[in-house]
Order: structure tokens, then C-alpha cells, then sequence
């Protein structure tokens, strides 16, 4: 069974599946989050949406970079969510579905090529607390607990 995450499903509304894949970035103590300015300005995981013929591992490695500017080095995965919300950007009611990986940024080849993102460094308490989705929070959390421990 997967954890669902958000907002309750709406029973008369129609949700598209969307896949994607999303990483925990930690290095030195600290973890790499996008902060996205539109349509609502919220702190997330780097990554999206898993295109066509794609592999969700290739879509972390082109998300991340889009988002954040960083080559990271071979992922390792997390886990898995739902989450039932709209996406204005898109215009559509959808239902996401979130891997997560954990993944360290090796090489930052420059700024986030996604217009209206840019990459922060944070403590992971003080992201664990400001990420906007609650999914999102849960994996981070994970991961706090995973590294610390060893």
C-alpha cells in the first residue's frame, strides 16, 4: 500500500496520473531544496515529472539539474507517495505519484535553468518544517533519521 499525502480526493473531480521523481539532497550536514516563486511561492524536493520513455532515475538527474543547477551522484531510492491536487501550471486535477530518492550534489554546473526556481541550502530541521508538501516533509524526515543514525 502507498501513503497518500494532502488534500482529500474529491469525489466528482477527474485526476490524470502523473509520475515523478523527487530527491533528498544532503551534503555536509545540509540539504539542497528548490524554492519555486510561481504560481505559489513554495519550498519543494527538487524534481517532476517523469516524461515519455523516460526513466524515473534519468528524470531526477534532468529535474534536479533544471531546478537546481547540480550533477548529483547515483541516487538511492526512498520510497513512494500519492498526493490528489491541482496544478494550475498545468491546468490539470492530478494524481501524483511521488518516488523519492536520496541523492548527494556533486558538481554545480550553474544557476537552475527552470525559470522562477533557484536552489537553497538549508538545515534539514528548518526544511523539513518550510517544505510545502506534507509528503514531501515525511521523506525528509526519514532521511534526517536514516543519515544521522549512520
Amino acid at each position: 500500500m502507498i501513503r497518500r499525502f494532502g488534500e482529500p480526493v474529491q469525489g466528482d473531480q477527474k485526476y490524470r496520473r502523473r509520475a515523478g521523481a523527487y530527491a533528498v539532497l544532503w551534503r555536509d550536514g545540509e540539504v539542497l531544496v528548490t524554492h519555486k516563486a510561481a504560481p505559489v511561492p513554495e519550498y519543494q524536493l527538487p524534481g517532476g515529472g517523469i516524461d515519455p520513455g523516460e526513466s524515473p532515475v534519468r528524470a531526477l538527474h534532468r529535474e534536479v539539474y533544471e531546478e537546481t543547477g547540480y550533477r548529483i551522484a547515483p541516487p538511492r531510492r526512498l520510497g513512494a507517495f500519492r498526493r490528489f491536487t491541482y496544478m494550475p501550471e498545468y491546468d490539470i486535477w492530478a494524481e501524483k505519484f511521488c518516488t523519492i530518492y536520496l541523492a548527494r550534489p556533486v558538481h554545480r554546473l550553474g544557476p537552475p535553468t527552470e525559470p522562477g526556481h533557484s536552489a537553497v541550502w538549508m538545515q534539514p530541521e528548518a526544511a523539513a518544517n518550510l517544505l510545502g508538501s506534507a509528503g514531501d516533509r515525511h521523506f525528509l524526515r526519514q532521511a534526517i533519521g536514516l543519515l544521522r543514525r549512520g
